[in-house]
């Protein structure tokens, strides 16, 4: 296509003087740079073919930057950076210093608000209308929420928030619902249209305020009044539980009408307290095979050609989450009191099968991790199995529940914890750098860290058996491409394995970065040790190995401040031995997006890296001189 005003937009300010014909010919411009530019670069598809003609809307009404845009999530916004500024740095979405796949407020003043994990945004925005209030400035806060972030507590929790007295009048706050599921909207159309418009209109607010005026010297009459109205709405909208928590509810309307979105935006720019604006739009707007099918399109991998689509996965190795997903429906096939949990992540979880399988066992409880765990836990008291499928970056919304109502209790729940370490292209919202450290640290929890597929497969086994709280921790992406045995069977619990003999060095491998530790001591002529447990950790092994090494390496796909490696440290410390130790794992920081090989390697979590920090602290050839320890 040729594009004849996107290469005139620099900044919204460009857009806000668009006629409204212009601005329809930058959203089919806008529609097919997004869908090209994600076919060169790989990233979130459907979502951002289905917010363009909403993002052009915000940002020709509101006076962005000034006026504050909330997006919640963020996989939605590659519209929103295309208009502000970065059409150019588009080529390199997700990559190794390149713009980030979500918003971030050191890449952009107009990106408000950092997120990637959802239902945040209604909170957000509400503080950024209350700190205006407080600092007299005059600006708007609008949060963009989807219908499946809606259903986290957090967001109406937030709501609930801004509805409340002692908040005063907040009247620079609108939320604006964007429905791409139509689950809780009625058909849109002529009708709706016209009396979201209505209702957005001056006359709509001044008669209605009047009518209140005259009714209330009347109280029955108000209340029937009150109730007329809330109902009559009741019957075209879905909005009376918006207007209990206080807002103005207007809509639906249809999110991809310009000649919709930019008079009803305009109508509640101008409108005191707070609004409520529920748009509806559909995911892969534009692009016939994603409104086919948004969810095998929600996001690419990598390159494609357009017309064609994504192209027909070869297959290879298995990946982890596969992994799982065949264990999943393997014990359930042995074990009837197993079920599966997800927050809202089936696809993402590999739990596809499970669900067509055993739907009965199957329980997708929306975007709600701490229900999820809670939920789990109430499950396992009356003596079945919940196995919770979740990220471990998502894992971390639930700690609280994870300690309070499963480890407290010493409850038998099954955590598979998918996208442990790197994960690549998401960036550090993503990130599963931290679940050995904070699962490690309470008590009845224990943390298994398989090495590969098969030793996955066993290790899911094992915790599956166990009368207490376990998590079982596994990358995105396949593995060393082991053979999976179809038998499972339990691995000792608490119990490392040697799985190659040197000498002076000991490498104490947690994870899948066995096989580059493997790989390092080979040139080094070390020890290597596949831990397979975090917690409980094999104690004696380790002192073992202390007592006949001159120094020990721990390697873990986590971060080394109170991982893995500190356990080593402590158990080390308990026994009373001052054998030296380097701790290899992710830095103090928050790793970049980018190819996760490139990025293991900038961690020196390579088999390069493993074996140069090796030499950098102790040399390439022995050196140590320390006491016996008996």
């Amino acid at each position: 296509m040729k594009y004849l005003l996107l290469p005139s937009i620099n900044s919204p300010a460009d857009v806000r003087k668009l006629s409204r014909l212009e601005l329809k010919q930058l959203a089919t411009e806008l529609r097919d740079y997004v869908l090209t530019s994600i076919s060169q670069t790989g990233g979130h598809l459907s979502s951002n073919l289905g917010t363009v003609e909403l993002t052009i809307a915000l940002h020709h009404v509101f006076d962005t930057p000034n006026d504050r845009l909330v997006w919640d999530v963020g996989h939605q916004t590659y519209p929103h950076k295309v208009l502000t500024g970065r059409r150019e740095r588009m080529s390199t979405l997700r990559q190794l210093g390149g713009i980030s796949g979500f918003p971030r407020r050191d890449e952009s003043e107009y990106d408000t608000f950092g997120t990637a994990h959802s239902s945040t945004s209604i909170s957000a925005a509400l503080g950024m209308a209350i700190a205006a209030t407080q600092k007299g400035e005059k600006r708007h806060a609008v949060a963009i929420i989807g219908d499946g972030a809606m259903t986290a507590g957090m967001a109406f929790e937030a709501l609930n928030n801004a509805g409340m007295p002692h908040m005063g009048h907040v009247s620079n706050l609108l939320v604006v619902l964007n429905d791409n599921d139509m689950s809780i909207s009625p058909p849109v159309g002529a009708l709706n249209k016209y009396l979201a418009r209505l209702m957005s209109g001056k006359f709509y607010t001044a008669a209605r305020e009047g009518a209140k005026t005259v009714l209330k010297n009347a109280p029955p009459l108000f209340e029937l009044a009150r109730r007329f109205e809330e109902h009559a709405k009741g019957m075209v909208v879905p909005g009376t539980i918006f207007e209990e928590f206080g807002f103005n509810y207007v809509g639906p309307i249809d999110g991809h009408d310009l000649d919709a979105l930019i008079p009803t935006l305009e109508n509640l720019c101008d409108k005191p307290g707070a609004q409520f604006l529920h748009v509806v739009t559909k995911k892969g707007y534009g692009y016939k095979l994603a409104e086919a099918d948004p969810v095998k399109y929600h996001a690419a991998s990598g390159k494609f050609d357009p017309a064609e689509g994504f192209p027909k996965s070869v297959p290879s190795k298995p990946s982890f989450t596969q992994v799982f997903g065949q264990w999943l429906c393997d014990m359930a096939e042995a074990d009837k009191r197993l079920v599966g949990i997800t927050p809202a992540m089936r696809e993402g979880s590999g739990m596809v099968e499970f669900h067509k399988r055993f739907p009965d066992r199957y329980f997708d409880v929306g975007i709600a991790e701490q229900h999820a765990v809670t939920f789990a836990a109430g499950i396992a008291c009356e003596g079945l199995k919940p196995v919770v499928a979740i990220y471990s970056t998502f894992l971390q919304r639930a700690y609280d529940q994870l300690i309070h109502d499963v480890a407290l209790q010493n409850l038998p729940v099954v955590f598979a914890l998918d996208r442990a370490g790197i994960v690549g292209a998401d960036g550090p919202t993503h990130a599963g750098a931290y679940d050995i450290a904070y699962l490690r640290c309470v008590p009845n929890m224990s943390v298994l860290t398989p090495s590969d597929e098969n030793e996955c497969r066993q290790a899911l086994y094992t915790a599956f058996q166990q009368n207490h709280p376990c998590a079982v921790r596994y990358p995105r992406g396949s593995g060393a491409g082991v053979e999976i045995v179809k038998e499972m069977t339990a691995i000792p619990f608490g119990k490392g394995e040697l799985r190659r003999q040197g000498s002076r060095i000991a490498i104490l491998a947690f994870g899948t970065l066995l096989h580059p530790a493997l790989a390092a001591a080979e040139k080094l002529d070390a020890t290597v040790a596949n831990m397979r447990f975090a917690k409980p950790l094999d104690a004696a092994l380790v002192a073992d190995l202390a007592r006949s090494h001159e120094a020990i390496v721990t390697v873990e796909e986590g971060c080394t401040m109170g991982g893995a490696g500190s356990a080593v440290l402590e158990a080390l410390a308990a026994a009373g031995l001052s054998t030296p130790v380097l701790t290899l794992g992710l830095p103090d920081v928050f790793v970049e997006h980018g190819d996760p090989a490139k990025l293991m390697a900038l961690c020196g979590l390579d088999a390069a890296g493993i074996e140069q920090s090796i030499l950098k602290r102790f040399g390439a050839k022995p050196a140590l001189v320390r006491a016996v320890n008996h």
